[in-house]
């Protein structure tokens, strides 16, 4: 078995959720720690890790990413390597992110280029967003890398298959986490009561004009109320309601625009239902938007490899916060084909593990080839 298949399965056995991914730092690190120390500079951060390769002559630094937590799904797909976790699963392929960046790692520490290679490994890409803080650090600030590259595993591909665009190719996202206080009271009594299953319910049935009637029709926008709690029991008017739900646009104005109309439909709402409306803050990434110059760069040298194939990526309404990193360094994110029946955040994912390796052998003659002069 491939080393990296088995460091694969290792740490698809242990998922772990945002910043708490103490066991998957410890992992890692007990890897790192194995390699020549020599040739490597290494510093925790939270539960992430920052390493850093210094260059034979260098130039510029070259930067990966790798996200390393998990979702909260109990895994149904039966393997020897299941998840010991009950209710976590990586079921967004960070498992393969992981044992491929530690491959190309591996590489490099032993096969070092003209040019410094940094790798991030890190937290909370599914939940709090662990990129934008990771990169306001003076251990990024002190590394920060001059381009910056990441992938993520795409189920619909074979493998072989690698899927990327210029310009975006993942959409800005914005969570709502939404508070509707009023006053409960007796079913019998409605006039009594200020009741917030009619208020939020009005709220819901409001926002969904914020794209058939206050966005451009050319913009492409989502907005979707995906959980509604509210009430005890049939006879009580019900005090409070909780709204959940996301964002998606292709664009930052798009992004602005969509947010202010639901903040004003609040204000609205508050008045009309005689109730207080609060926003508790959420994750909200923003848009992976490849750079030009970079990516065609990348795509040329994709067709050129003969054991793979190259597809232009469509635009996807999915969140990653890697768009952080590439809005303040030049970089690109691509899919790698992975080839399973079933596909991202469902139980039962199944990539193909031969990905594995494909993956590593481009990325380091990718990297070596814009890091030699």
């Amino acid at each position: 078995m491939n080393d990296f298949i088995k460091i694969r399965r290792d740490l698809h056995q242990i998922p772990e959720t945002g910043f708490k991914e103490f066991k998957t730092q410890a992992y890692l690190l007990d890897y790192l720690s194995k390699l020549p120390q020599d040739r490597l500079q290494i510093e925790p951060w939270t539960t992430g890790i920052y390493v850093f390769i210094p260059g034979l002559n260098p130039s510029k630094t070259i930067g990966y990413r790798t996200d390393i937590d998990a979702l909260p799904i109990e895994e149904l797909h039966e393997s020897e390597f299941k998840s010991q976790h009950d209710g976590w699963m990586h079921a967004c392929g960070h498992d393969f992110h992981m044992s491929i960046a530690l491959g190309v790692l591996t590489h490099f520490v032993h096969h070092p280029i003209d040019d410094n290679v940094l790798f991030l490994f890190q937290p909370a890409e599914e939940s709090d967003g662990g990129a934008e803080p990771m990169i306001q650090t003076e251990t990024f600030a002190k590394w920060k890398p001059d381009l910056i590259l990441a992938l993520h595993i795409a189920p619909e591909y074979p493998v072989g298959t690698i899927a990327t665009r210029t310009g975006v190719l993942f959409a800005n996202t914005y969570e709502l986490y939404i508070d509707f206080e009023g006053k409960g009271g007796h079913a019998a009594y409605p006039h009594k009561a200020h009741d917030m299953v009619v208020a939020a319910a009005n709220f819901v049935t409001q926002v969904q004009t914020i794209v058939s009637r206050n966005t451009n029709p050319i913009d492409s926008v989502v907005v979707t109320i995906g959980r509604f709690e509210a009430g005890t029991v049939t006879n009580i008017i019900a005090e409070h309601a909780r709204l959940e739900g996301t964002i998606r646009t292709l664009s930052a104005e798009a992004m602005e625009a969509a947010k202010n109309r639901i903040f004003a439909i609040a204000r609205g709402i508050e008045t009309s239902f005689d109730c207080k409306v609060s926003f508790t803050p959420g994750s909200a990434y923003y848009q992976v938007n490849n750079h030009k110059e970079l990516t065609e760069e990348f795509m040329t040298f994709v067709e050129e490899q003969p054991d793979f194939r190259l597809v232009e990526a469509e635009k996807a309404m999915t969140g990653e916060d890697f768009g952080f990193m590439l809005r303040d360094i030049p970089g690109f994110m691509f899919w790698l084909g992975v080839e399973s029946e079933y596909g991202l955040h469902h139980a039962k994912l199944n990539p193909n593990e031969a990905a594995i390796e494909k993956a590593v052998k481009l990325m380091t003659s990718y990297i070596s080839k814009k890091g030699n002069r």
